[in-house]
């Protein structure tokens, strides 16, 4: 099995465990947990995303 091929099936075993746990991932968080992989992005700056997606969706949110 490659690289990419294990990642992917760790994140589709993540996946699976927040299903389980009643917080299913959307096809948007399964791109985007991709994307951190393919981008070879670390913890900081997987983190940093998420941060900065969640303070544009608040923004956005508050303007309506």
């Amino acid at each position: 099995m490659s690289d990419r091929d294990d990642i992917r099936q760790r994140t589709l075993e993540a996946a699976h465990l927040q299903m389980i746990e009643g917080n299913p991932l959307d096809a948007d968080d399964l791109a985007m947990f991709e994307m951190f992989d393919r981008e070879g992005f670390s913890p900081d700056q997987a983190i940093a995303y998420v941060t900065s997606r969640i303070r544009v969706q608040a923004e956005t949110k508050s303007k309506q």
